[in-house]
């Protein structure tokens, strides 16, 4: 959120360091001769910053200059990182809730998000591995029918299971 600013006779430092609407350094001088340079050129003295000594002010539109801060908020807004998403499969799960899960995959794909395929083994099912691939290797084979998809780390076998992570071919 874009916080409040000081305007005109709203800034109370003494000097002031001073840009002009072109964004050319006018440099360090009084709050009068600021407000007055603003003035002369039906424009308003923004207070930038106060943490820096002196201040910064610019000299421009106040509206235009909200306009403005609030695109570029909106703007990096747009651009998040991309989350990776977690899909948890079990050991004894069913064509359909492969297929279910695989519908939701494709959803976090299209968002641009990565996923995290995971198949945890416990106790006796670590024994079958080969049984966990294929389980995998299947859900990746329902989400390929769909979506082009690339695999960014292969299967890959970790103390509690396996896990792929997968993204959208671009």
């Amino acid at each position: 959120m874009i916080k409040k600013l000081l305007i005109n006779n709203q800034i109370k430092a003494g000097k002031l360091r001073v840009i002009d609407e072109d964004g050319n350094q006018i440099g360090i001088i009084t709050l009068q001769e600021a407000l007055k340079i603003a003035n002369e050129r039906n424009l308003d003295l923004i207070q930038i910053t106060e943490k820096a000594d002196p201040p910064v002010c610019k000299i421009g539109n106040y509206g235009k200059y909200l306009y403005k801060e609030k695109k570029k908020e909106k703007e990096a807004h747009k651009h998040k990182t991309k989350e990776i998403k977690g899909i948890r499969l079990t050991f004894n799960i069913s064509q359909h809730d492969l297929e279910t899960k695989a519908k939701q995959s494709e959803k976090f794909l299209k968002k641009g998000n990565k996923i995290r395929i995971e198949l945890p083994l416990r106790g006796r099912e670590k024994a079958l591995q080969d049984f966990a691939k294929e389980k995998i290797e299947k859900f990746i084979q329902i989400l390929k029918e769909n979506t082009s998809i690339k695999i960014e780390r292969e299967l890959k076998k970790e103390p509690r299971g396996f896990t792929v992570i997968i993204s959208k071919e671009e």
